[in-house]
C-alpha cells in the first residue's frame, strides 16, 4: 500500500468526498463521507482500548492484508460476472476473517470504510465489477453512426449516376477518393444533409469500401489486433481480439448487401455461393481464410467467418516470446522438423494449428521440394521450392470437382520431398499415411482433436472414410509405421495458445498404438492480469526418434532439450 489508509481517509474527508463515490455510488452520497455519520460522534479512528493500538494503524494493517488477499479471493472473470453487492458481501466476510485472525475489533463505520476501500482496490487491480459500459456514450456513438449510414444509403444511389464505374475501378484509391469527395460534397448540399468535415471523410471511406472493397468489413480487416471476423447476418458482427470475442457496431444494410459482399469474396477465387451451393471456402487477396454459408442453410442471413492472414510471420522463437512454448520445447520442435519426422498437429478450432504448421515448416531445408495441399490456400511457407495446390468444388452441373484425395494422389507423381496437408478431414488420410511411409519423410498435416490419443482415433476413422474396408489392426499398423510425432495445441480461456502435449508414436502392442509424452503443459493458476500460468515439463523419457536424430547429428541437442 502506497500510503497510510488513515491518511487517505483524512485527506478525503477534507475534500468532502467519500469512498462511496469512487466505488460507483455504493449506497452513499459522494457529498458526505461515511465518517461524518459516526453515531457516537467519535473521532474517525479511535484508539483500540484492548490492545493499545490506534485504530488508524489497525485499519492500515488490515487494509494491507486485505489487498494481499483480494487476488486469491477474486478473479477478473468473477468480478465481471458479479454485482457490487455480491462482491461487497464477500469483502465483508474477508474483513471478518482478518479481524478474527488478529483478535482486534473495529467500529461499524470503520469496517464499512475499509470494505469500500477494498472494493475500490479490487476494481483497480483485478478488473471491473459487472457491466461498466457507458450507455450514454454508446448511445451517442450509435446515433452518430446511424446518421452516417443513413447519409451513405441516400448518397450511394445518386453517386452511381455521377461516375463511370469502369473508369473508377482503374483509378488509384487516393485519386478516386479525391474525385468522389468532390461529388459527395455537392450531393450533400443538394440533399440538404449536414455533415462536418470528419463525417464527410468517413462517408467517402464508406462509399469507397463498398465500391472497391468488402464494405463494412474493411476497417476490421485493417485492424492488426483482430485475428477473426465473424458475421452472423447483416446486423451482428463479432471479432476476436487477443483471444476474446467482442461484438462490434459494424453492420450491413440488409441481407442483399451482405450477400453481395460474400459473392465478391468467393468470385475472386473462382468459386460461387448461392442457394444451390450455399457453403463455400475461399480466401482473400492477402491470404486470409474465409468460410461462407448462405441462406437457406443460414437462417438469419449469410454467415461469413474470416481467419485473418497475419503479415507478421509467427516462428517458434516468437512463440517463445508469447509464452506458448519454452526454450527446451522449442529446441525439441526444431529438431523434430530438421530430422524429417512425420508430424501431425492436433487441436481445436482457432487453437493455432496452422500457425504451428507454418512455424515447423521453417525447419525444412531450402533445397527440398515441398507440395502443399489445402481446401483454401493459407499456408505461408518460406522455402523457395514450394508447389501450392488447392481443391476445386463442382460446377453448376455437378462436374469438375477436385478433392483432397485427388490432389494427394497427384502429388505423389510430382517428385515431392515433403507433402503438407493444410487439414486432414476425410479419406485423404490413407493416401497421406501411404505417402509418409513411402519415402516422403518430414510430411506434415493438421487435424481437429482435443488430445493426442483422440487424434489417432480420428485419423483411423478418416481412413475408414476412404471406403477401403481395411481391418482396424491394419489401419493402426499403418498409422504407427507412418506417424512419428503429435503436437497438441490448445486455445485456453485467457485467449492464449499453448502447446499442451508433444507425444511420440512409438509402435504397436497387440491391437493398440503405443505412445509416449515427451513434453506436457501443467496448469498451476493465473497471474494478477488473469493470464493462465503453468509449467511445460519434460517427461524425461528417451525419445524413440533419438536414432534418427543421431543420423542428422542432433542427438546431443535432443537430449539437452529433454533434460531442460
Amino acid at each position: 500500500m502506497k500510503a497510510g489508509f488513515g491518511k487517505k481517509k483524512q485527506g478525503l474527508k477534507r475534500q468532502s468526498t467519500g469512498f462511496g463515490s469512487t466505488a460507483g455510488g455504493f449506497g452513499r452520497s459522494s457529498a458526505a463521507p461515511a465518517l461524518d455519520h459516526d453515531p457516537a460522534g467519535s473521532a474517525p479512528f479511535a484508539a483500540n482500548e484492548q490492545s493499545g493500538v490506534s485504530a488508524a494503524d489497525l485499519v492500515d494493517r488490515l487494509a494491507e492484508k486485505g489487498e494481499e488477499a483480494l487476488k486469491s479471493h477474486f478473479t477478473a472473470d468473477e468480478l465481471r460476472m458479479s454485482t457490487k453487492g455480491e462482491v461487497s458481501k464477500k469483502i465483508d466476510a474477508l474483513i471478518g476473517e482478518l479481524l478474527a485472525e488478529s483478535g482486534e475489533s473495529l467500529s461499524g463505520a470503520e469496517q464499512k470504510d475499509l470494505a469500500t476501500y477494498l472494493l475500490n482496490e479490487a476494481e483497480a487491480t483485478i478488473g471491473p465489477i459487472g457491466d461498466t459500459s457507458d450507455s450514454g456514450t454508446t448511445a451517442k456513438k450509435d446515433k452518430d453512426k446511424n446518421t452516417l449510414f443513413e447519409a451513405r444509403d441516400r448518397i450511394q444511389v445518386l453517386l452511381m449516376d455521377h461516375i463511370d464505374p469502369g473508369a473508377a475501378a482503374e483509378l488509384p484509391r487516393a485519386e478516386l477518393a479525391d474525385q468522389v469527395g468532390e461529388v459527395v460534397g455537392e450531393l450533400l448540399v443538394q440533399e440538404k444533409i449536414n455533415l462536418n468535415l470528419t463525417e464527410q471523410r468517413d462517408l467517402v471511406t464508406l462509399l469507397l469500401d463498398d465500391m472497391l472493397g468488402l464494405g463494412p468489413l474493411e476497417p476490421l480487416l485493417a485492424d492488426d489486433e483482430i485475428s477473426d471476423i465473424m458475421v452472423n447476418g447483416p446486423k451482428q458482427v463479432y471479432v476476436e481480439k487477443k483471444g476474446r470475442l467482442t461484438l462490434t457496431d459494424v453492420h450491413f444494410r440488409d441481407n442483399q448487401h451482405l450477400m453481395n459482399v460474400a459473392q465478391r469474396i468467393v468470385t475472386a477465387v473462382g468459386r460461387r455461393v448461392d442457394e444451390s451451393s450455399p457453403i463455400c471456402d475461399a480466401r482473400l487477396a492477402d491470404g486470409s481464410r474465409v468460410n461462407v454459408i448462405a441462406p437457406p442453410l443460414a437462417i438469419d442471413g449469410a454467415s461469413i467467418s474470416i481467419r485473418k492472414f497475419t503479415q507478421d510471420k509467427i516462428t517458434l522463437d516468437r512463440m517463445l516470446e508469447f509464452g506458448s512454448i519454452t526454450p527446451p520445447l522449442a529446441k525439441l520442435l526444431k529438431i523434430a522438423g530438421a530430422c524429417r519426422l512425420n508430424i501431425l498437429i492436433s487441436g481445436g478450432t482457432g487453437s493455432g494449428k496452422t500457425t504451428m504448421l507454418n512455424a515447423l515448416s521453417r525447419m525444412i531445408d531450402k533445397g527440398e521440394r515441398v507440395v502443399t495441399i489445402e481446401d483454401a490456400a493459407e499456408l505461408q511457407l518460406q522455402q523457395p521450392h514450394v508447389v501450392r495446390l488447392e481443391t476445386r468444388p463442382p460446377n453448376l452441373e455437378g462436374q469438375g470437382e477436385v478433392t483432397m484425395r485427388d490432389l494427394v494422389k497427384n502429388a505423389l507423381r510430382m517428385r515431392p520431398d515433403r507433402i503438407i496437408l493444410g487439414e486432414i478431414r476425410g479419406g485423404e488420410a490413407i493416401d497421406m499415411l501411404q505417402a509418409m511411409n513411402t519415402g516422403h519423410d518430414g510430411s506434415m498435416g493438421t487435424i481437429h482433436a482435443n488430445r493426442p490419443r483422440e487424434a489417432l482415433t480420428r485419423l483411423e476413422n478418416m481412413v475408414n472414410m476412404a471406403g477401403l474396408h481395411l481391418p482396424a489392426k491394419a489401419i493402426r499398423e499403418q498409422i504407427s509405421a507412418s506417424l512419428d510425432l503429435i503436437v497438441q495445441v490448445q486455445r485456453m480461456r485467457d485467449g492464449g495458445r499453448r502447446t499442451t502435449h508433444v507425444t511420440e508414436v512409438v509402435g504397436m502392442e497387440g491391437d493398440v498404438i503405443t505412445t509416449q509424452d515427451l513434453f506436457k503443459f501443467e496448469f498451476t493458476g493465473e497471474d494478477e492480469s488473469g493470464r493462465l500460468v503453468g509449467d511445460f515439463k519434460s517427461t524425461g523419457v528417451r525419445p524413440h526418434f533419438l536414432t534418427k536424430a543421431e543420423y542428422f547429428g542432433l542427438d546431443r541437442a535432443l537430449m539437452e532439450a529433454m533434460n531442460g
